[in-house]
């Protein structure tokens, strides 16, 4: 085992995590990244959304053996917070038990921790500034260009695995091979990073465990806590109208825009107008293919398989349960990589396929639903059927979040429970139903 060579594309949240638990299994790997050390430079990119850290992401953490150091990094979000027009407050817990809480955790903070774990693997070699300009998937080996001299350098290995994101080099090389299905499709939203800086004395100036929306029906904000009081806001508009990116050119139209739908969060976020203007605007993409394997020789994980828009937070979550799910593969079947690669395609693509389908889906009911009092009301009503039938009734956000049933099993599971309760409140009338959930919550 100790022979095997894999090269691993990518030095983001999947490559390093997967360069850290092949290199536990006995591995060498070569971990290639086209970026400079994130640990040298520790400038914002303004560009990132803050990841929620969620019950998938976190076992294949701890199966790395980085879970106790990733924690101390993240803050506990126990519910949704919602801000209306007036400012006033909501909150929606996610469920009734203390583990049902996400973990918000700066994305360029979790990548520098896990490039240091992987650098501390005597069998894990990093190499940085060195992009993937080529990939031979017969030999297989993989050609490099280092960054500051140019200079091409050839990595040759048992296994090249593709980590490098939505835009991967690796797949790029396998599109070019007869049979291969590629989908890619863009949001008519995009998003851009803002800051709620934090109060006197690093304080939070909102309540800091909760993940805050402003949903706006067909547009929102949201902003997530960080350890040094501040939040890290994403805004999320379509490109077009006048609720949008191209309705702002100067500095009034976006104060006006701020000040008629986001007035609570205009008075916290002194920054806004440096933020916004300096910091770019990300496209949201959705992404899809197959075949994800090229016999044992290359493998696409993560962002690089299957890309999927942010609002179910569930992108590195997939991506971290894609390592931990391969690394079991390669350990059932005694590091036979092709038998591995393809137990893992076969038993994954479905699920992050619907996966995918619940992210866009989720985007809908979070900028248009979660304010209104149906919504509210659907909530209680699945707490209440969680409550009376647990082992029966799951709520589709909990088997996401907060188990690892696998997605699709996730989705069929909930399309069945949301049938009979259709049957029930049709049966019963909804006003009973209500007055049965009133009681309950009375009590």
């Amino acid at each position: 085992m100790s022979e095997r060579h894999i090269v691993v594309l990518g030095a983001g949240l999947a490559g390093s995590l997967m360069a850290i638990l092949l290199g536990r299994a006995g591995y060498e790997v070569e971990l290639c990244e086209r970026r400079a050390d994130p640990r040298e430079d520790r400038a914002p990119e303004g560009r990132s959304i803050n990841l929620a850290l969620s019950t998938r992401g976190l076992y294949a953490l701890e199966r790395a053996g980085v879970l106790e150091p990733v924690l101390a990094l993240a803050t506990p979000m126990r519910g949704r917070m919602i801000h209306d027009e007036q400012g006033a407050l909501t909150f929606q817990p996610y469920g009734p038990l203390p583990e049902h809480a996400i973990h918000s955790v700066s994305r360029a903070e979790l990548n520098r921790l896990l490039i240091a774990a992987a650098d501390q693997l005597e069998n894990v070699r990093i190499r940085f500034e060195h992009k993937c300009v080529e990939v031979d998937l017969e030999r297989p080996a993989v050609t490099l260009e280092h960054g500051p001299s140019g200079e091409p350098l050839v990595a040759e290995a048992d296994a090249v695995i593709g980590a490098d994101g939505a835009f991967s080099a690796l797949r790029s090389v396998m599109q070019r091979q007869e049979r291969f299905s590629f989908e890619q499709a863009y949001l008519d939203h995009g998003y851009k990073e803002l800051t709620i800086p934090p109060g006197p004395g690093g304080q939070h100036r909102m309540e800091p465990n909760a993940l805050h929306i402003w949903p706006r029906g067909g547009f929102m904000m949201i902003a997530l806590p960080n350890l040094d009081g501040s939040f890290t806001c994403t805004l999320f508009w379509p490109f077009e109208g006048p609720h949008g990116f191209a309705a702002v050119s100067d500095e009034r139209k976006l104060r006006q825009l701020f000040e008629s739908t986001f007035p609570d969060a205009l008075a916290l976020m002194p920054t806004l107008i440096e933020d916004y203007f300096q910091n770019r605007t990300g496209s949201l993409v959705t992404i899809r293919c197959r075949p994800w394997r090229c016999e044992g020789k290359a493998l696409l994980l993560g962002d690089s398989a299957h890309a999927v828009v942010p609002f179910y937070g569930q992108g590195a979550n997939a991506a971290f349960e894609d390592c931990a799910l391969l690394a079991d593969a390669i350990e059932r079947h005694d590091g036979r990589l092709e038998q591995a690669f393809a137990e893992f395609e076969t038993q994954r693509k479905r699920h992050v396929d619907a996966l995918s389908e619940l992210a866009l889906a989720n985007y809908v009911e979070m900028r248009d639903h979660t304010a209104s009092r149906w919504f509210v009301f659907r909530k209680k009503l699945e707490q209440l059927a969680h409550f009376l039938l647990p082992s029966w009734y799951v709520p589709l956000y909990t088997m996401v979040t907060f188990t690892r049933i696998p997605y699709g099993e996730a989705r069929r599971r909930a399309a069945r429970q949301a049938r009979v309760v259709r049957w029930a409140l049709g049966s019963l009338g909804v006003g009973l139903a209500a007055l049965i959930l009133g009681a309950l919550v009375w009590r």
